[in-house]
């Protein structure tokens, strides 16, 4: 079935496991002092180069289905690669890894795709270098790839972060294990805490309360086993078509519903959505829950700056949304989204034009003009390669009544391995 046969979706499902928490768990295994095995872990490209890079490090590594073991080797037990590392198209794996490679006492080089080497690497080779490292990037070192002249004891120091990034967050955490003395980060606004958490189920002497986080590096991890969530940021995709397709109904089991996460799911109820959040409960230091999700009509909502850190990701699909929100949705605060897997603020005007949605690309954000009544035009729409823009369009094509092409699908499976087939099994 293609996306623009679906007109409703039922059904009781869950989803893969989610993709920042498997990057994390993996790493931080491979830190721990003995062996832990991951449940539920995302065999998804990004994920896989996460574990390409650490058995390039000596981290051994065994897989059957969706569990995974591995031999932790102790926070400074990993070996010094022979070859380039790299790291594909993954942002999480080059930025989180850089910080665990500034803390060991050997040459290493990150590199990965063209749009990995274009993203900017100066907010991580700057605080790793006040801690030390000797970290020099591409572009007067700002860009990938990375060179790392890893040292043994780091030095502990406060930083004070201009802009609010989880993935710039955890690597001065995973350098800061190898550091003397306190680590202390403050960020303007608050940004997803799985690091935080998994450190701190790991036994790391580690707080963090909102925007401050602080670390005091000890010598050893403790192994534990893990079982990951599935990944709300994936379960928004069918979230939102169930939202917008009439006649739907749909339950999503085991889903993460971290509080630095969730806030997309309130923006959601805001603009009018019939979202049930039932069973919540606590797995490995991450909270948990079931969602249930009817058809709804949507009304436009305005999101700012304060809002943007914790639904960064989520634009795309929010974007879909307010398509058939009766009105016009503001979305403004989210320059950071030109510097992902393509410049999405653009990707997301140009493409979801072509529909007939009336969307306009302001400098930080956009501004969308729904009608409940939308009607989406058929023809070819790019994906540009990025995942999220391309699950964003299978659901606007959803309400489209003529064939509706996306380059590139594949891209999807960077962090939804098998899509098209769990919205196949709910279609109607």
């Amino acid at each position: 079935m293609d996306f623009h046969d679906i007109k409703s979706i039922k059904g009781d499902i869950n989803i893969p496991g989610d993709k920042s928490i498997s990057h994390r768990s993996a790493i931080i295994s491979a830190l721990a002092d003995g062996p832990v095995n991951i449940e539920n872990y995302l065999f998804s490209r990004d994920c896989i180069s996460t574990l390409d890079v650490l058995k390039e490090l000596g981290v051994k590594i065994t897989e059957d289905g969706k569990k995974l073991s591995i031999n932790g080797r102790g926070i400074s037990g990993l070996n010094e690669p022979s070859k380039i590392l790299e790291v594909d198209n993954s942002g999480t794996t080059i930025r989180l890894l850089s910080g665990v490679l500034a803390g060991n006492g050997f040459m290493s080089v990150l590199s990965g795709d063209n749009s990995i080497n274009n993203r900017p690497m100066g907010r991580i080779i700057e605080p790793l270098t006040a801690m030390g490292a000797c970290v020099y990037g591409r572009q007067n070192n700002t860009k990938a790839p990375i060179i790392i002249f890893g040292k043994k004891v780091l030095t502990g120091r406060k930083f004070d972060l201009d802009l609010s990034s989880a993935q710039v967050k955890s690597c001065i955490l995973l350098a800061a294990l190898h550091a003397k003395g306190v680590t202390e980060i403050n960020q303007p606004e608050i940004s997803r805490d799985h690091s935080e958490r998994m450190l701190e189920y790991f036994d790391a002497d580690i707080s963090y309360n909102g925007k401050n986080t602080k670390i005091n590096p000890e010598s050893k991890l403790k192994a534990k086993d893990i079982r990951i969530p599935g990944d709300l940021s994936s379960a928004l995709f069918i979230i939102v078509a169930a939202l917008i397709l009439k006649n739907s109904n749909v339950l999503i089991r085991d889903v993460g519903i971290n509080p630095t996460r969730s806030h997309v799911l309130d923006v959601l109820k805001e603009m009018g959505g019939r979202i049930n959040i039932k069973n919540k409960r606590m797995i490995c230091n991450e909270p948990v829950t079931d969602i249930e999700v009817s058809s709804s009509n949507l009304m436009p909502v305005k999101i700012g700056i304060d809002k943007i850190p914790n639904i960064i990701d989520e634009i795309p699909i929010l974007a879909v949304a307010a398509a058939k929100a009766d009105g016009t949705t503001i979305i403004k605060g989210a320059g950071e989204l030109r510097n992902k897997e393509s410049d999405r603020l653009k990707a997301i005007r140009k493409q979801f034009s072509k529909t007939g949605l009336n969307i306009k690309e302001l400098k930080d954000g956009l501004e969308i003009k729904g009608d409940n009544d939308l009607k989406v035009k058929g023809g070819t729409m790019e994906s540009m390669g990025d995942h999220r823009i391309a699950m964003s369009l299978a659901v606007l094509s959803m309400l489209s009544e003529e064939k509706l092409i996306i380059s590139n699908p594949e891209c999807m499976d960077t962090s939804f391995p098998g899509f098209k087939d769990t919205i196949d099994s709910i279609a109607n």
